[in-house]
């Protein structure tokens, strides 16, 4: 069963952060706090730009 939960709590804020910088990136307005008007389409293209920077660090740390 999934879970919501962080399991370094300290790493919350940094997930934050990473979340922000891909939705800027996309061109996604994103506020602190609720977020429930966004479109499928925008939170998912926020959730899929951190998934492909995660790979690319990943790539570039097995150089």
């Amino acid at each position: 069963m999934a879970s919501n939960k962080n399991l370094v709590p300290q790493a919350k804020e940094a997930l934050n952060k990473f979340k922000m910088e891909a939705a800027s990136e996309v061109g996604v307005n994103l506020k602190q706090g609720y977020n429930g008007d966004l479109t499928s389409k925008q939170a998912g293209s926020i959730g899929g730009q951190m998934v492909k920077k995660m790979i690319e660090s990943y790539e570039n740390g097995m150089k």
